[in-house]
C-alpha cells in the first residue's frame, strides 16, 4: 500500500477530499519531477468528477461509488515499479471515469 493510498483511505468521501487530493498531487508534481505524468493524470481524473459537482447536489450513493473508485484506482498505483509497470498504470488511469 502506497502513502496515498494510506492518506485517502483515512479520509471521508465528500467533494472537501477530493479538492485535498488535487492539492496533494499538484504538490507532488513539483516535488516528485519522475511522477509528474501520473499526478496529472490522477488530477485530471479527480477534475472531471470535482467541476462535475462543484456547486450542485452530491448524492451520498454517488460518492460513495467515486471515492471507492479513486481509493482502487490509488491501491493499483507502484510509484517504484518499473518503466513498464508505471506506464500501463498511466495507462489505466488515464482511462478511468470516477462516475462510471
Amino acid at each position: 500500500m502506497n502513502a496515498l493510498h494510506t492518506w485517502l483511505s483515512q479520509q471521508h468521501h465528500g467533494l472537501h477530499t477530493f479538492r485535498e487530493f488535487q492539492q496533494k498531487r499538484y504538490e507532488a508534481c513539483k516535488d516528485e519531477p519522475d511522477h509528474q505524468g501520473l499526478c496529472r493524470l490522477l488530477n485530471s481524473v479527480v477534475d472531471n468528477y470535482v467541476d462535475t459537482f462543484d456547486e450542485a447536489p452530491l448524492p451520498v450513493a454517488v460518492a460513495d461509488h467515486a471515492y471507492q473508485r479513486l481509493l482502487d484506482l490509488v491501491a493499483g498505483i507502484d510509484f517504484s515499479a518499473s518503466a513498464e509497470q508505471r506506464l500501463a498504470t498511466i495507462n489505466r488511469v488515464a482511462a478511468s471515469d470516477l462516475l462510471h
